[in-house]
């Protein structure tokens, strides 16, 4: 009698070979991690082979591994490619898009209306948060891609474009005038110790005057004129305007916005996705 190879465990099972690890593969898959683990020994059991072997942190494949991952390959892509074509829906499914809150606008929105244009039956799932929240997410497979805001580029990424921080402020407003300076920043902010750092270094006395979790709650508290805050130049949100102080405040450090791709997300879509960001930013 034939044996059939389980569809579902197979997939698993590559996406684990190719993130190197399970947490990675199961926040990719949707997965938990013991659903992902459970698969994978019952593949192992089903051919009576041993596939991976545990490494460090992650995992390795072994000969038969090696061997079965070529036909995993071939195979997945033979079976989406049927459904594909006898279900008209090769391009139905979720991208998840991670960008930090600071630079959402304006571009992300130009993103998002082209790929629905090109992509109408797809979902995009945007994810704002910071950058060091979403590069965890993305090393566990719950993004697709992400942005970031970094001072340098970290393996897999490629650089969009590099912009200086600036002040900003209320229209008209004299917050940056007070000594102690006032200062609006959110908890994870990846800006603030090093803005800190810059006034220390120019002996500027400061206090944190408004500190929160919300980025909406910092803007207001800007525009109201009870503090100071910074931002990537271009990416000012409403309501505020960057602060002409003449030199009374330090100049800042430029950041670079990098872009990271997961190797676990293969597809025409995904490739489009990324082209748009990457036109998006660079035409700023």
């Amino acid at each position: 009698m034939p044996r059939n190879l389980d569809m579902t465990a197979l997939r698993s099972f590559a996406a684990v070979a190719e993130a190197g690890g399970v947490t990675k593969a199961s926040g990719f898959l949707n997965l938990t991690q013991s659903a992902v683990s459970m698969q994978l020994k019952r593949l192992e059991e089903s051919l009576d082979l041993k596939l991976l072997e545990r490494s460090g942190r992650g995992v390795v494949l072994t000969g038969a591994g090696e061997q079965l991952l070529g036909y995993a390959r071939r195979m997945l892509a033979l079976n989406d490619e049927v459904f594909g074509r006898l279900t008209n829906q090769a391009f139905e499914g979720e991208v998840t898009l991670g960008v930090p809150h600071d630079i959402v606008y304006p571009a992300i929105p130009q993103v998002l209306q082209r790929f629905a244009a090109e992509y109408p039956r797809m979902n995009v799932r945007l994810v704002s948060s910071y950058t060091k929240g979403l590069r965890k997410m993305f090393e566990r497979g719950e993004c697709d891609m992400i942005l970031t805001t970094e001072d340098t580029l970290e393996a897999g990424g490629e650089t969009l474009m590099t912009l200086p921080l600036i002040w900003i402020g209320a229209p008209n407003g004299s917050a940056w005038k007070s000594r102690p300076l006032r200062l609006a920043y959110e908890h994870a902010c990846i800006f603030r110790a090093g803005v800190q750092k810059n006034l220390d270094e120019a002996g500027i006395p400061w206090e944190m005057a408004v500190e929160s979790d919300s980025t909406r709650t910092i803007e207001a508290s800007v525009s109201a004129d009870l503090a100071i805050h910074t931002v990537l130049e271009g990416m000012e949100p409403p309501y505020v305007e960057k602060i002409q102080h003449g030199g009374a405040l330090p100049d800042l450090t430029t950041k670079q916005i990098n872009l990271y791709v997961s190797d676990l997300a293969k597809g025409q879509a995904i490739e489009d996705m990324a082209e748009f960001v990457r036109q998006a930013y660079r035409g700023l």
